[in-house]
């Protein structure tokens, strides 16, 4: 059955008439988790038949329970075919509201998913892309589960609703802050006097910052290392989070750039073992982000995620 020909960035408003479903529901429940999703991501995760969930989709779209960022526009322009990235729209946000109290703030998600910059959105994308692999890895692996979002385990000392936002002094002097793209943990299932889940800062790295100034007021990427090694020897991680230990999960644009934030991280005093690094490439083509071997602020070691 072919889809009608309908416009790709502008409703239209005869379209079959919808009521919704409980798999409509688990769409926008995903899109409230990850906030961008490519259409291929969003079969995956529902484990189901793509032709189906594409119609869905195109009509979640068209009466606004979803929204499609217009900075892909600029995707379709270069020619060839391309899968829709997709947010929540303003009616999917009300959903969102109606069900939980820890929903998107404002009235106005939809129009603000919508006009989201390219940068903005392909940096969303590549942490949507690793968020995305961590959960579906996580289906394969009997017995682990990925925390993200409110499940993280946190102590009382990390204020709700923004509690991933600190700073650290490093060198005794300069304060630097710290906002990872993504806070998440890795909890296994199985019986043990110590079930504390692998806690894991995320960097999704475009290759648009330096990764190294002379000066700590400019941003770099070395700064980022510096902030975490401090964050690590000062205890912060215990003291703020609750966390008994972290590591720093960085996936960026090349192997080339690979190298260079590990010869940045090799500048630190401490704390290399804190931080894997892979590329983008790397982890769609090996296909299992628990097996794909990680490289470590350590040159020339080689772990696995869970080692």
């Amino acid at each position: 059955m072919k889809f009608p020909r309908l416009p790709r960035f502008k409703r239209v408003s005869s379209v079959t008439p919808i009521q919704l479903t409980e798999r409509d529901r688990e769409i926008i429940r995903l899109l409230q988790r990850y906030r961008f999703l490519r259409s291929s991501q969003i079969v995956a995760l529902l484990d189901s038949g793509a032709q189906p969930v594409l119609r869905r989709l195109q009509l979640l779209y068209h009466h606004g329970f979803l929204e499609r960022p217009r900075a892909q526009i600029d995707y379709y322009h270069q020619g060839g075919s391309r899968e829709i990235v997709y947010g929540l729209g303003n009616k999917g946000v009300r959903i969102v509201k109606a069900d939980h109290s820890n929903s998107p703030r404002g009235l106005r998600w939809g129009e603000k998913n919508r006009k989201v910059g390219r940068l903005f959105l392909e940096h969303a994308l590549l942490v949507s892309d690793i968020m995305v692999a961590l959960e579906l890895g996580c289906r394969k692996m009997e017995g682990m589960h990925l925390l993200a979002g409110d499940e993280v385990p946190l102590s009382g000392a990390a204020p709700r609703p923004h509690p991933f936002k600190w700073k650290v002094k490093v060198n005794g002097r300069v304060k630097l802050g710290i906002i990872p793209d993504q806070v998440f943990g890795l909890e296994k299932d199985e019986e043990s006097p110590d079930r504390a889940p692998a806690m894991f800062f995320l960097e999704a790295d475009r290759g648009t910052m330096p990764v190294v100034r002379k000066n700590l007021a400019q941003t770099s990427f070395h700064r980022k290392l510096l902030a975490y090694e401090a964050t690590w020897n000062q205890g912060i991680h215990r003291t703020k989070f609750g966390f008994k230990r972290f590591r720093v999960l960085t996936v960026t644009t090349s192997a080339g750039r690979v190298d260079s934030l590990i010869d940045a991280c090799s500048q630190l005093n401490s704390g290399h073992g804190l931080f894997l690094f892979t590329d983008a490439a790397t982890l769609r083509a090996h296909g299992d982000i628990f097996t794909l071997p990680w490289k470590t602020g350590r040159k020339g070691e080689i772990v696995r995620l869970l080692d």
